[in-house]
């Protein structure tokens, strides 16, 4: 049973992704593997389809790994379902290339934040909304991020909310 659905899941998304079946694409030397993701142009979308190779979960499951059978068995766990912060990459230069510049600016961001654990990204929303957080506590969110996860851009962004959120009197203390 569970080969069947897996079989026609695969022949959908292929179909999907123009018509084409995936192929396998040998893993490039070590050389030239610091900068494939940053250096992906148009050309190489779908990455799923054009460069299976390059689909690597962080817990480093290929493309081919995830099957139905794996999650049924368990050796698929949501870990390896977690899209890494290189694909994430690719697809900004994907999106780049494609003339996309804010798509990128979003893609870049994510990049940054998939190290960063789930429950401090849900602390961070919930900071972030009016009225929740001063000043100095939204900076100390950005410096860990910088610090600790090197998410630089997002710590940028958080920095300049708390900026905003000071000027139109949106800190907590404000209302």
């Amino acid at each position: 049973m569970s080969e069947s659905i897996e079989t026609l899941v695969r022949k959908v998304l292929s179909e999907m992704n123009d018509k084409k079946p995936a192929k396998s694409v040998s893993e490039p030397n070590d050389s030239s593997n610091k900068n494939r993701y940053e250096d992906a142009t148009k050309a190489d979308y779908p990455i799923a389809s054009k460069h299976p190779d390059w689909v690597k979960t962080p817990t480093g499951k290929s493309f081919n790994d995830l099957t139905l059978q794996g999650v049924m068995d368990g050796t698929v766990v949501a870990e390896d379902v977690r899209i890494s912060s290189n694909i994430l990459k690719a697809q900004g230069a994907i999106a780049s290339d494609a003339g996309r510049p804010a798509i990128k600016k979003n893609f870049d961001r994510a990049a940054e934040l998939v190290s960063v654990p789930d429950d401090m990204i849900f602390e961070i929303y919930n900071a972030l909304r009016p009225y929740r957080s001063t000043k100095e506590e939204l900076n100390q969110i950005a410096n860990n991020l910088e610090n600790d996860y090197n998410a630089k851009i997002n710590a940028k962004f958080i920095r300049e909310a708390a900026g905003l959120y000071e000027k139109r009197k949106k800190l907590k203390g404000d209302n």
